[in-house]
């Protein structure tokens, strides 16, 4: 859970003592706050076997000038409940403290959504003109319009090729491509 934050004092009564809590609990991922109320300090953090199941420390050794003050992210990953001992030491062992920790499941949040009685009311639609209005209308009623058009296209394409070119192979392409559009007009047109 963001914002847990397990407070952790050196230096302050007296050269690397270490002040912490006996417990600690949190459902999630939590940071250790340490303050150096004196000069600088190695500090080691371990989780016991318990803990490391389903959690680990960022780094176990860890330099913190004098009077300042440094975080270090405990990341959960795993599933479930556990209960450990997080060992704490100043000055590579100089002076050592346990911390219990233990690290519950999250609460399921209960999510609901309330439903208005109007979303049960068919909603009204708009008509579907087929996209340009008026020329939409004219296409959908008429589908041999969109092929003379295709035609057309298709003929001034290989008549471009056909000249460009000056190929006999791509006439006779020119040609096919003329015949084709020929009987698909004659086809939509026999249709009506």
């Amino acid at each position: 859970m963001p914002g847990d934050t397990l407070p952790v004092h050196v230096n302050r009564d007296s050269l690397h003592a270490v002040e912490v809590p006996d417990a600690f609990e949190t459902d999630g991922s939590f940071d250790i706050g340490v303050v150096n109320h004196g000069g600088s300090v190695h500090v080691h953090l371990h989780l016991d076997d318990d803990l490391s199941e389903i959690a680990s420390v960022e780094a176990s050794n860890h330099f913190v000038d004098g009077e300042s003050q440094r975080t270090v992210h405990v990341s959960v990953g795993g599933a479930g409940e556990a209960t450990g001992t997080l060992k704490i030491a100043s000055a590579y062992g100089a002076e050592t403290r346990y911390v219990t920790v233990r690290i519950t499941e999250p609460d399921e949040e209960e999510s609901t959504v309330e439903v208005d009685e109007s979303l049960s009311e068919p909603q009204p639609r708009e008509p579907d003109d087929g996209g340009d209005g008026a020329a939409g209308a004219a296409l959908a009623a008429s589908p041999q319009l969109v092929v003379l058009a295709l035609g057309v296209v298709a003929l001034g394409v290989a008549a471009a090729v056909a000249l460009l070119v000056d190929e006999i192979v791509v006439v006779a392409g020119a040609l096919a491509v003329l015949v084709g559009v020929l009987a698909a007009v004659y086809i939509a047109l026999a249709g009506e």
